[in-house]
C-alpha cells in the first residue's frame, strides 16, 4: 500500500510542531526548511493555503494519503453529527492509530508495519490491513508469537500515555478499543473546520 515515507523532519517544520512524535532534529530547527525558513516576513497566507495546509497536516499527522483520506471525508460527511469531528473520530479509530496511541508502536508509521507484518489481533482473528475501522467494544492484542519482539516490548516499557477511550493490560498485552473518542479527548492539534471548508469549495 502507497503511504508516505519521506523525510519526517522537514514535514514537521514546515507545520511547526513535532506531528510525528518526539523528534530532537525538529527541537534543534524548529522554523520552516528552506533558505527563508529564519526569515521573519513571510508572505500573508491565503484563507485556501491555511485551509490547504491543515488538510495536509492531518494526513501526514495519520499518514493517509489523499485518495484515502478523501473518502474518509466522504464517510464523515455522510454519517450523522458534525463532519469535522466525524472526520477526526474516523481516523483515531484505524487500528494503526489505536495501535500505537496502545503504546504497542513508537510511532504511528511503526505501527503500520506492525499491523502489516501480522503482529496484530483484533476479536482473535489476525488483521493486517492497518485501515480497519475498529468499533467499539473491539479487543486488540499482540498475537502470540509476536509479544517477544523486541520494537514491540521497547515501544510499551517506553509508553506512558493513558487515554480514556482506550483500556490496556500489560500482562496479556491486550487492550479496548472501549469508545470512539469525543473530539475534546483527541489530543492532535488539528482544525478540521478548515478542511470541511476546504472539500465544500
Amino acid at each position: 500500500m502507497a503511504r508516505y515515507t519521506g523525510p519526517q523532519t522537514k514535514i514537521a517544520r514546515k507545520f511547526g510542531e513535532a506531528i510525528f512524535g518526539e523528534d530532537k532534529s525538529f527541537e534543534k530547527r524548529n522554523y520552516p526548511p528552506g533558505q527563508h525558513g529564519l526569515a521573519k516576513r513571510r508572505g500573508k497566507k491565503s484563507e485556501y493555503a491555511i485551509q490547504l495546509m491543515e488538510k495536509q497536516k492531518a494526513k501526514y499527522t495519520y499518514g493517509i494519503l489523499e485518495k484515502q483520506f478523501r473518502n474518509i471525508y466522504k464517510k464523515a460527511a455522510a454519517a450523522r453529527g458534525v463532519t469535522g469531528e466525524v472526520l477526526i473520530q474516523l481516523c483515531e479509530a484505524r487500528l494503526d492509530n489505536v495501535v500505537y496511541r496502545m503504546g504497542i508502536a513508537p510511532s504511528r508509521r511503526a505501527a503500520r508495519q506492525i499491523v502489516s507484518h501480522r503482529h496484530i489481533t483484533v476479536n482473535g482473528e489476525l488483521v493486517n490491513i492497518p485501515s480497519y475501522q475498529l468499533k467499539a467494544g473491539d479487543k486488540v492484542a499482540v498475537r502470540e508469537k509476536s509479544k517477544s519482539l523486541e520494537v514491540i516490548v521497547n515501544s510499551l516499557s517506553n509508553s506512558s500515555a493513558v487515554y480514556e477511550w482506550i483500556t490496556w493490560n500489560g500482562e496479556t498485552m491486550e487492550g479496548n478499543f472501549v469508545a470512539i473518542p469525543q473530539r475534546l479527548q483527541v489530543p492532535e492539534n488539528i482544525k478540521e473546520q478548515l478542511i470541511v471548508e476546504l472539500y465544500n469549495k
